[in-house]
């Protein structure tokens, strides 16, 4: 258990659960649920952050951790772009 805890394997966990989430949110719209776009952008947000943390973990190059962080950025962006435009009067 500690060695789960230890390696880049829990964050593995933890972005196949973000990506199921991500498929059941799409099959949930298609069959009339709410918007998904702001929701997936929210979620990709998270899953850059947690593939940095991987990056770090794992040791992988720097440039991983770069293009992870990129990533998280450019989905946060996006969503605050999302959130301002429909709160705008």
């Amino acid at each position: 258990m500690l060695d789960l805890l230890a390696g880049s394997h829990i964050v593995d966990a933890a972005l196949l659960i973000v990506a199921a989430e991500a498929l059941l949110l799409v099959l949930w719209r298609r069959r009339g649920g709410p918007g998904r776009g702001a929701l997936l952008i929210n979620l990709a947000s998270g899953a850059c952050l947690m593939l940095a943390l991987r990056a770090v973990l794992a040791g992988a190059p720097g440039y991983w951790l770069a293009a992870s962080l990129a990533g998280a950025g450019a989905a946060h962006v996006a969503d605050l772009w999302l959130r301002l435009r429909s709160a705008a009067p």
